[in-house]
C-alpha cells in the first residue's frame, strides 16, 4: 500500500478501479483529530490506493471525489463523471460575460 502523492492522479486511478469492478469496490476515509491528517484508499481487494493529507483545502477536493463516487454508485459506472467535476460547467461560466444591468 503505497500512498499517491499526486491528487489528480489518485482520483483517476479512483474512479478507473470503481468502472473496473464497482461491486466489489470500497471507498474509505479516515480523520485522525491528534495529527489533523486525513487519508482516503481505495481498494477492491486486489489492488489498494492510498492517498493522505494534512491540508485544510484538500477537504474540498475529497467533497469532489464524494460527489463522483455517489454519481458513479447511483447511475452506474459508464456515466460521464465531467458533469460533477465541474470542468464543463466552469468552460461554459468563461464564455458568458456579465451579469449585471446593460448599460
Amino acid at each position: 500500500m503505497v500512498y499517491i502523492t499526486s491528487w489528480d492522479e489518485f482520483v483517476d486511478q479512483s474512479v478507473q478501479l470503481f468502472r473496473v469492478d464497482p461491486d466489489s469496490t470500497r471507498y474509505y476515509m479516515k480523520y485522525r483529530h491528534c495529527d489533523g491528517k486525513l487519508i482516503l484508499k481505495v481498494t477492491d481487494n486486489k489492488e489498494c490506493l492510498k492517498f493522505k493529507t494534512d491540508q485544510a483545502q484538500d477537504a474540498k477536493k475529497m467533497e469532489k471525489l464524494n460527489n463522483i463516487f455517489f454519481t458513479l454508485m447511483s447511475r452506474g459506472p459508464n456515466v460521464n463523471i465531467s458533469e460533477v467535476t465541474g470542468k464543463e460547467h466552469s468552460e461554459a461560466q468563461l464564455l458568458k460575460k456579465g451579469r449585471g444591468r446593460k448599460q
